[in-house]
């Protein structure tokens, strides 16, 4: 549905809505004037420009999609114990990661890690989106490059990076449904996480076709 874009000479009329600066609102998003401006044009921000051409911004607007960054960035703590769980628990079936050595393993969790950093990034709208996808491609080259040199098969490569996405996945449907997300912003997040574990998958791939 088209948000409604108010009149700008009604705003200082307008009592259900608080109309905020560009700075402002990147204060209490916590997020950059680009990422702010692009979510005014993708009209998830309700905006209009005052006679001087400055854009202002509905700071309930603002106020709801801080409040949805905190369930996003929810999502990456849990789905990190969730993985941790399921790696290390007795009736853990993930073979790709049982024939690894301490060293091994220990060479891969930081990929891991910096890849659910990089997920809660995306989710909450902070950091560049071009830069941020440029380092997940090079995240699963470099995976797939340590996996191949370790002697990990494709498949087994394969399963790893469907492991990461099925923890991320299940995840954020439960954190999802615990907080009552709204359907749009459920699915949106799913989303992300699907697009980027494809990312991943490629990277990994690659990796493997350059050997």
């Amino acid at each position: 549905m088209r948000l409604v874009i108010p009149d700008p000479k009604n705003f200082r009329t307008t009592e259900e809505t608080r109309w905020v600066s560009l700075a402002r609102a990147c204060t209490i998003l916590g997020v950059n004037e680009s990422t702010v401006r692009r979510w005014a044009d993708e009209e998830k921000i309700r905006c209009f420009r005052t006679p001087g051409g400055h854009r202002r911004f509905a700071e309930n607007d603002l106020v709801a999609i801080t409040n949805g960054s905190v369930i996003f960035n929810e999502i990456g703590n849990a789905a990190v114990s969730r993985i941790r769980r399921e790696l290390t628990g007795k009736s853990s079936d993930t073979p790709w990661y049982k024939d690894l050595d301490a060293d091994e393993r220990a060479a891969l969790r930081p990929l891991g890690r910096r890849l659910v950093e990089i997920v809660d990034n995306y989710l909450s709208g902070r950091g560049d989106r071009d830069q941020l996808d440029t380092e997940v491609d090079e995240i699963g080259i470099t995976y797939g490059q340590e996996l191949f040199g370790r002697g990990v098969g494709l498949a087994q490569a394969m399963q790893a990076v469907v492991f990461f996405r099925r923890s991320l996945d299940e995840t954020a449907k439960q954190l999802s449904a615990r907080h009552q997300l709204s359907e749009k912003d459920a699915s949106r997040a799913r989303e992300e996480i699907a697009g980027l574990a494809d990312r991943v998958l490629v990277g990994v791939s690659t990796a493997y076709d350059q050997n």
